[in-house]
């Protein structure tokens, strides 16, 4: 099957569990199985109601967060939700763990430990709603921890990032958009940090590339937008650029004299050769101006001026407010995060609902994050079951939110409370190859605009950016990757240590494992344990066809109750495997 064919393929409701099956991942024509044999809740229209709510809102749906949805309404467990307060972060996580000491192991030169703090942050912390918004907050507000390798206590740095978005996840836009600004890893990331202004006997001037990407990328785009998120026309029906040269240029005098924040000192290694090293906690205070290094030229942009003179904060203050006061905003923003949580490609109108509640609350407040969500979660075009039949409707789970999902679902935890799931290694044969809080540039794993070409989806120029990660070889190594944990967990090398030494140790084994217990009481009862899965990981998405074919695959497996303990738990993996392999699980509606 070639790229066209697989891109234009409806779904067939087969079950494959292989390559085809995960490239069929696009359109649908099968009705979902509301009444799959066996499942005995007379109201299960309603509780795949609430598992898709949920699987929109956060990562996963257990049994008694459904019961929760059905019993308050989705609009009122989303506000207990929200209402909740941001729970232990990532910055604080690595400190407890004891990545702050300064020893032969040069923490203080690290980045990748961030990845095991956010590793953690998306599976087994227990404000699940607030993080899953984080982790879509953090593919439009793009860091990736490679970048900030060259910070002292670079892991810091990226936890303070993920922390910033987290506690800001149902706050102010405006508020959010000045803390990133700020935040030391995006200034290390985009050269805030350290960018001077211009000189005229050197010929330096102030750098550009966070002015370029605040605006092509965190706010306002290349192109002009309606309120519903479609491209302004210019009278010779061509679409209107946002911004110019000069625009980026002058901007970037605003961003001009940050640096980091020292007042938190330094310490002296103990370890020879002794260094000097700044006290970790710099990695969380937001950048501070020094005056004679900002800019104080005039400064005109988007029809706003700085004038010559204005002090840095004040220069600030002018260019966040015409960023965030840009009729751009509330359409491209909102665009994405449909993109993000529920819908690769939505309607013009559902875009529109949700950019007008950006622009007003319904209490006058622009940008108010906690409304932008709801209006996202709660949108009929999310919730109505018109969505479940569509073949434009829906999106395909990035690999991180599978996994994610897997260890909600299943209650994984670490045995030694390290997890250290390593970054993605791109071109293994059995690797994820994406992973929180690592995007290889600011673009993300891929574009919101991205179409896949040569297929059905190019014609009707239906946008699905996850796609983007999507080919022969990504497929399988997803596949892969799943073999090599879901019997036992993940293995870890040495995983009571919070290093991993090269050379193979005793403890080296499954770290990262999960909770099977209701689905090992399944073995020999296929039809049991399919229903089941199909209702926690695919909110009855499967269709009846799938669900008979494997359950049809399973009942030739002769494993029982009484059966020994690694029997059961490769029959568990099977029925895992054909689930998160098969293009109904694949793409959520």
């Amino acid at each position: 099957m070639d790229e066209a064919e697989v891109a234009s393929a409806p779904r067939t409701g087969v079950a494959v569990l292989g390559t085809a099956a995960l490239l069929e991942a696009c359109g649908g024509s099968d009705t979902p199985s509301q009444v799959a044999a066996g499942l005995p809740d007379a109201n299960l229209t309603a509780s795949f109601e609430a598992a898709r709510f949920l699987q929109h809102a956060q990562f996963s749906s257990s049994e008694a967060e459904i019961a929760a949805v059905r019993s308050q309404g989705a609009s009122a467990w989303l506000d207990g939700q929200i209402a909740l307060n941001s729970s232990l972060g990532a910055w604080d996580w690595l400190k407890q763990r004891g990545y702050s000491v300064i020893d032969q192991n040069k923490f203080y030169e690290m980045e990748f430990q961030s990845n095991y703090a956010a590793w953690y942050q998306i599976m087994a912390s227990p404000d699940g709603v607030r993080r899953r918004i984080a982790l879509a907050l953090s593919e439009f507000f793009v860091v990736g921890g490679a970048g900030v390798g060259t910070l002292t206590w670079g892991q810091f740095a990226m936890g303070a990032y993920w922390d910033v978005l987290c506690k800001n996840a149902f706050g102010n836009f405006r508020v959010l958009l000045e803390e990133i600004t700020l935040n030391i890893a995006m200034g290390e990331f985009l050269n805030t940090l350290g960018n001077q202004k211009e000189d005229a006997t050197t010929g330096r001037l102030p750098d550009e590339n966070y002015a370029r990407e605040v605006m092509q990328l965190f706010t306002i785009g290349l192109l002009q937008l309606n309120v519903d998120g479609t491209p302004k026309l210019g009278a010779n029906g061509q679409a209107l650029e946002t911004f110019t040269q000069s625009d980026v240029s002058n901007l970037a005098r605003v961003f001009t004299g940050y640096e980091s924040d020292t007042s938190e000192g330094y310490s002296q290694s103990a370890i020879a050769p002794t260094y000097t090293i700044r006290n970790v906690g710099y990695t969380r205070r937001p950048m501070v101006l020094n005056a004679k290094r900002h800019s104080s030229l005039r400064a005109e942009f988007l029809g706003a001026v700085v004038e010559a003179g204005t002090d840095g904060k004040t220069a600030l203050k002018i260019a966040l407010d015409t960023l965030f006061q840009h009729p751009n905003v509330g359409p491209f923003f909102a665009r994405q995060m449909i993109q993000r949580l529920v819908c690769s490609d939505p309607s013009p109108n559902y875009v529109a609902r949700v950019a007008t509640v950006f622009n007003n609350n319904g209490k006058g407040e622009r940008g108010d994050l906690a409304a932008v969500f709801k209006a996202i979660l709660l949108d009929t075009e999310a919730t109505s079951a018109a969505g479940l039949t569509s073949t434009t409707f829906g999106k395909l789970r990035e690999p991180m939110v599978r996994t994610a999902q897997w260890g909600r679902t299943f209650n994984a935890t670490s045995l030694k409370g390290t997890w250290k799931i390593g970054n993605p290694n791109y071109s293994a044969v059995d690797a994820l190859g994406q992973s929180p809080l690592q995007a290889p540039s600011v673009f993300n794993f891929f574009r919101p605009g991205y179409i896949p070409p040569s297929t059905a989806m190019a014609l009707s120029k239906a946008t699905a950016p996850e796609f983007q990660l999507v080919n022969e070889s990504t497929t399988a190594s997803y596949i892969n990757y799943l073999q090599n944990f879901l019997i036992n967990g993940m293995w870890v090398r040495a995983p009571e240590l919070i290093t991993s030494p090269d050379a193979a140790t005793v403890t080296d084994g499954p770290d990262i494992v999960p909770d099977y217990t209701a689905e090992l009481a399944l073995v020999g009862k296929p039809v049991e344990l399919i229903n089941r899965l199909n209702l926690l990981l695919c909110a009855g998405q499967l269709s009846s066809e799938t669900v008979t074919m494997m359950v049809t695959a399973l009942s030739y497996d002769q494993a029982n109750a009484s059966s020994s303990d690694s029997t059961k738990r490769s029959y568990v993996a099977k029925a895992l495997m054909f689930v998160m392999c098969c293009s109904e699980y694949l793409v959520q509606k």
